[in-house]
């Protein structure tokens, strides 16, 4: 098949641009569905998150290829590669909050020093994301001699403290998801891999709705501190090391990426279903099966995506009756009815671009989605910049750049939830400017 699938890369772009999206509301209050649900519920901002691993499934099976003799991935098994790509990733999850290795609030310098030490160690980390070692070694030399001057200057640079490192997160949970999913794809069949992920979904309910809490009077899943997976958070990580915002629980914690990895499955079933209606060009002798029993392939596969996804959505409401959806804590039944969204959405892509040839409406997203690792970490940082760095407001006061954004120009062209929205769209085209600018140079960021 064609060494990238259009329809993945736009997927992919829809699904990074959604999640920025609702990363960065301007103010509050947002629209409903650019809110998670509270704890137990559903809402499309919820679809995100198990989308982009189910997309990162799919992408396994294309990307490490499979024996001719049907034993996927027997005939080569890229174990540095996999592993190395997985603690990139989990490494690059913990640097989006560490750096710039200060606390910058807490640290007296001028802001402006700060903010350019800043920019100096994401500078350093793009160019060690684009294997450029040389200049990430300046740009980082030049950042540390900044924090150097700063304390011969006679300021209190406080460092990070890692005491409170939150260790896990959307990029962690990636990177797991990743490894664990590429490892059983080298090592199972189709049948095998679909009961890993049943037996995954299964055990996980059984669990956590049938072992004691201790502590607690009642075990319960509608409460944030009285389930299996938050204890384990609390007592393996220990509560400085989860989420600060779950205090009690982490949404991307130990227990509950078991069901995550059955998500990444589902995309790996998927990518695989996706080479079987992949016939090699062999020659003219294959010229007319490319012509007709490769269309009635895909038109099949699209077909079976479609019938799939909804049925997968359907058992998926029947099962919130007994285990209820719930993104924080991912749970199975919030499993099966994402993996069907994800297998109705990727199909629309599908039909639509690889089959009907309609690919002019999802050029954005095809920006998006080819760089969405840098999408994701550099928008990250930014925005926790443009939060951290000071400005004088109208009343004299000083207010972060994202606040006084929000106060002098989106409220005073919307009221406060339309202004919310304005600031969150402009915000993902800003990033699709510099995402093009990155595209247009053939520049792409991986691990």
């Amino acid at each position: 098949m064609n060494e990238r699938l259009i329809s993945l890369d736009v997927f992919r772009g829809m699904t990074i641009a959604a999640m920025i999206l609702v990363n960065n509301p301007g103010t509050s209050p947002v629209y409903w569905p650019l809110e998670h649900a509270e704890w137990n519920g559903l809402t499309p901002t919820d679809w995100i998150f198990p989308f982009f691993l189910f997309i990162v499934g799919v992408a396994i099976p294309i990307s490490l290829g499979r024996n001719p003799s049907g034993s996927e991935g027997a005939a080569r098994r890229p174990y540095r590669r996999i592993v190395t790509r997985a603690v990139s990733i989990f490494l690059l999850g913990l640097s989006i909050s560490v750096l710039p290795f200060f606390q910058f609030a807490a640290t007296d310098a001028p802001d402006w020093l700060k903010m350019l030490v800043w920019i100096l160690f994401a500078a350093a980390l793009f160019f060690l994301l684009l294997r450029n070692f040389k200049v990430a070694g300046i740009l980082a030399a030049a950042a540390v001699l900044g924090i150097v001057a700063m304390v011969l200057a006679g300021y209190t640079v406080v460092p990070y403290n890692f005491a409170t490192m939150r260790i896990f997160g959307v990029l962690q949970r990636i990177a797991v998801c990743y490894l664990a999913a590429s490892l059983i794809f080298l090592h199972t069949n189709w049948k095998q891999q679909l009961g890993i992920a049943v037996a995954l979904l299964l055990g996980y309910w059984l669990v956590m709705m049938t072992i004691p809490v201790p502590g607690c009077e009642v075990t319960t899943m509608n409460d944030k501190a009285c389930n299996l997976a938050a204890y384990l958070d609390r007592v393996i990580l220990g509560e400085n090391h989860i989420w600060r915002f779950g205090k009690v629980y982490d949404p991307e914690g130990i227990l509950s990426t078991l069901p995550a990895i059955a998500t990444t499955l589902s995309g790996v079933l998927c990518g695989k279903w996706i080479l079987t209606a992949e016939t090699p060009r062999r020659g003219v002798e294959q010229h007319a099966l490319e012509n007709s029993t490769l269309v009635t392939r895909h038109l099949s596969l699209v077909s079976g995506m479609f019938f799939f996804g909804v049925n997968l959505v359907a058992l998926g409401w029947i099962w919130n009756s007994y285990f209820p959806f719930n993104k924080a804590l991912w749970t199975s039944s919030y499993v099966v009815v994402t993996t069907g969204l994800a297998l109705l959405a990727f199909a629309s892509c599908y039909w639509l671009i690889d089959i009907k040839g309609y690919k002019k409406w999802a050029w954005p997203f095809v920006v998006f989605g080819v760089n969405a690792l840098a999408l994701f970490v550099f928008s990250g940082i930014f925005a926790r910049m443009i939060a951290a760095y000071k400005v004088s407001n109208f009343d004299g006061k000083p207010v972060s750049v994202q606040k006084w954004l929000v106060d002098n120009f989106y409220l005073a062209l919307f009221q406060p939830i339309n202004a919310s929205l304005a600031y969150a769209i402009c915000f993902i085209l800003f990033w699709l400017f510099l995402m093009w600018l990155l595209y247009r140079k053939n520049i792409f960021v991986k691990v």
